[in-house]
């Protein structure tokens, strides 16, 4: 069976993702039964590292969502592991290539399609070891981040490549690829004409895109341009969002004596 936000993707549905930052299987407990589709712990910016990422795997495993992460690179040693440990989702930063979107696909991937070495470890567990074999490549989704100027231009290369799912818009490092700010919630024309190509291709394709988002509602702004899946900040920062409104309003209604 597919996973949750794979089956919702193939049915044309649009997508919440959850993002972890926080190296804690309590936060990531609680961030997977907040109503996201998937939730992925983020290994490259994050404060993540492999055991971590298993502990919020085994706090996440009683809720209907799909545990993906971001790894800190295309390197195949750590892609492997995080699919042994229950990755269902691989989402990868500065893929620019064909060539590079291939290194990914056969890292995550089992022979003959792709590289993956056999030993998933914990993965298996949701499941007949025999049964994770047979329909991991159907099931992973493989997703190369779209982070600079050289991806942009060689997307059509990147989504022909089998194997590759989708792709994932990092809006910041396109910027500073550009010689702008990094930011996440973009309103130049240039960036939105460039959006726009990525869905296209993707469409052209038959592939999903994503892209990273500040604030819920420049999310609800992507899914209506036609993104399926959208994350929304980070568990550190939606916490720091809340406690500030929190604090701020506590200030406000009580008066003089609380400023």
């Amino acid at each position: 069976m597919p996973t949750k936000l794979k089956a919702r993707i193939d049915a044309g549905k649009a997508n919440v993702n959850g993002w972890l930052a926080i190296p804690s299987g309590f936060s990531a407990e609680v961030m997977a039964q907040c109503g996201w589709d998937s939730v992925t712990v983020d290994m490259q910016h994050g404060v993540q590292d492999y055991q971590s990422m298993v502990q919020c795997f085994q706090a996440m495993q009683a809720h209907p969502i799909t545990p993906m992460v971001r790894v800190p690179w295309n390197e195949p040693g750590i892609i492997g592991k995080v699919l042994d440990g229950g990755a269902m989702g691989v989402i990868c930063p500065m893929v620019n290539t064909a060539a590079e979107a291939r290194a990914l696909a056969d890292a995550c991937l089992y022979p003959p399609m792709g590289k993956r070495s056999n030993g998933p470890i914990r993965a298996a567990m949701y499941g007949e070891a025999s049964s994770y074999q047979a329909t991991a490549n159907n099931e992973i989704l493989v997703i190369p981040m779209i982070e600079t100027q050289q991806g942009i231009d060689n997307i059509d290369e990147i989504l022909s490549v089998p194997g590759i799912s989708g792709i994932y818009i990092g809006p910041s490092d396109i910027g500073l690829s550009l010689g702008l700010i990094p930011i996440l919630d973009r309103e130049e024309p240039v960036i939105m004409d460039i959006y726009a190509k990525l869905l296209s291709a993707c469409k052209k394709h038959g592939k999903f895109a994503s892209i990273h988002n500040g604030s819920a509602a420049y999310a609800a702004r992507m899914i209506q341009m036609g993104f399926q899946l959208c994350t929304i900040a980070n568990d550190s920062g939606l916490m720091a969002r809340a406690a500030r409104e929190a604090v701020a309003a506590t200030r406000k209604a009580a008066g003089e004596v609380a400023n």
